[in-house]
């Protein structure tokens, strides 16, 4: 892999710290990569002297495996940790949970966490480089890069392309990563869902807001549909999943109504048949399997380029 210049952070704590051209460095740095897991040999050994702890307090299959493919393509050696079956379930805080960790050497830490801002909190008080893979309700800043690669890719570039983010914004750190990562790339943003899913901050970040799918749909580019999380939902915003799937759904016929062509993403996992149903996720307009095979990619970039700067 050829020299590369470095980011401007030591972490990647969110989008909001990145600049347009440490995103712009990540992306050129992710279309080498991508040469790389697409041919035979999918190994270069440019991490093989770092360590990488995954420590995951939440669930997660996607970014989980894409993190640990990400640092095995790039020869790193890998310690994964689970919350469940740690002594954070015997009272250990979290930070002696990872100054303990850091004790057996490790550079690098990828960090999933159901507290908004803990991984800022360990980039304050530990040495190692830090991965935000989601924190809370705040920012999932990888997603946001995949997804906005996965646009530049199939588009040709993100700027003046119109992205519009379907379902629960109120929830979801991939939505606000999303917008933060669009805007620094010249894209215009629109939110489209429930007013009861819709933060009332929202338009505060110069995005539209929208509460009619299909004049949405009209407007954008891009339909980025993201799922109903009813996992952190501790009272009702609506009044069933049926009754959402019927107004703010997305389906073939209603895509039909549509004068032009737009693509479709998701950023998983998918509630089929209700914000989105399988004749629009399997279609051909549909880059939601470019978007998973893009993340490794990505990943590889973050991790190679942050470890540029222990050096």
């Amino acid at each position: 892999m050829s020299e590369q210049a470095q980011l401007s952070t030591d972490h990647l704590l969110g989008i909001k710290d990145l600049n347009s051209a440490d995103i712009h460095l990540l992306f050129e740095t992710a279309d080498e990569f991508k040469e790389v897991i697409n041919r035979p040999i999918k190994k270069v050994p440019s991490l093989r002297d770092i360590t990488i702890a995954n420590i995951f307090f939440e669930s997660s299959t996607r970014t989980r495996i894409s993190f640990e493919l990400a640092e095995k393509r790039l020869s790193a050696d890998i310690v994964n940790f689970s919350a469940s079956s740690s002594s954070v379930n015997k009272g250990e805080t979290l930070l002696d949970t990872v100054n303990n960790i850091l004790a057996m050497k490790v550079d690098m830490i990828v960090m999933r966490h159901p507290a908004p801002g803990a991984p800022h909190f360990l980039a304050n008080h530990i040495k190692a480089n830090i991965i935000n893979a989601g924190d809370g309700t705040h920012e999932h800043p990888t997603q946001a890069l995949l997804d906005a690669y996965s646009i530049r890719e199939r588009l040709g570039d993100v700027a003046g392309k119109k992205v519009a983010i379907f379902g629960d914004i109120l929830h979801s750190r991939v939505a606000l990563s999303n917008i933060f990562c669009l805007q620094k790339l010249g894209a215009e943003v629109m939110v489209c869902g429930p007013p009861t899913l819709i933060p009332k901050y929202i338009s505060t970040l110069g995005v539209r807001v929208s509460h009619d799918v299909r004049q949405t749909l009209a407007w954008c580019d891009v339909a980025n549909i993201l799922r109903i999380q009813l996992e952190r939902q501790n009272i009702k915003y609506f009044p069933s999943l049926r009754e959402y799937a019927r107004y703010f759904g997305i389906n073939k016929a209603l895509l039909d109504t549509l004068d032009k062509e737009i693509l479709i993403m998701h950023p998983g996992p998918i509630n089929r048949g209700v914000e989105i149903t399988s004749d629009v996720a399997d279609s051909a307009h549909s880059i939601i399997l470019d978007q998973v095979e893009n993340g490794v990619a990505i990943r590889m970039a973050v991790l190679f380029l942050l470890a540029g700067r222990r050096k």
